[in-house]
């Protein structure tokens, strides 16, 4: 009973690994001759109507694939802010300096997604500690006043340089003049 019973199991399991290899190798279904091709196609056509009045409208013109927020970056240019200048140990901002920043406040409220940072600088005259201490002053002088303007407060980072990244090195008041100044980078 139980030889029995191993021959209908060892029968059985031939039949189903004979059945699935044979699945694995089924030919590709025939592929439509030209009569059966055209009845398809008559029989599309007929299924088909023609609506008497459809309005036509044009095609949509494509998304642009690029985010806004990077079009405005692309169409800015952080050359176009202009730096502010101070007069020697001060870091209070002139009408000249206040006017410079209402022009710069305008472009960056017309980039709306744009980031900047003010970058605090000094002349080499006075210790690494007061002048970093001023650059900083300098440049939160300029942070404040851009708020005050409309420009939002996470839009503006401010970093001091103090006299470590002069514009100008000579060392001679031109030079100085120059180095006393709000830079502006992009975040």
């Amino acid at each position: 009973m139980i030889l029995e019973k191993k021959g209908i199991l060892v029968t059985l399991s031939v039949v189903l690994l004979f059945g699935f290899s044979m699945a694995g190798c089924a030919k590709k279904p025939a592929e439509p001759g030209p009569g059966e091709q055209m009845t398809q196609t008559r029989a599309l056509e007929e299924t088909q109507t023609t609506p008497g009045n459809v309005e036509v409208l044009p095609p949509e013109e494509p998304k642009a694939m690029v985010p806004e927020s990077a079009r405005e970056m692309a169409a800015f240019d952080i050359s176009d802010l202009v730096d502010v200048f101070f007069a020697l140990d001060q870091s209070d901002l002139t009408s000249e300096g206040k006017d410079k920043l209402a022009r710069n406040a305008g472009l960056l409220k017309t980039a709306s997604d744009v980031k900047v940072v003010v970058e605090g600088h000094c002349d080499e005259r006075g210790t690494n500690e007061y002048n970093l201490g001023l650059g900083e002053r300098r440049a939160n002088a300029v942070k404040n006043y851009l708020v005050s303007l409309g420009v939002p407060t996470s839009r503006i980072k401010t970093i001091s340089y103090g006299e470590e990244k002069p514009f100008a090195v000579a060392h001679n008041e031109t030079a100085w003049k120059q180095n006393r100044r709000a830079h502006f980078g992009l975040q």
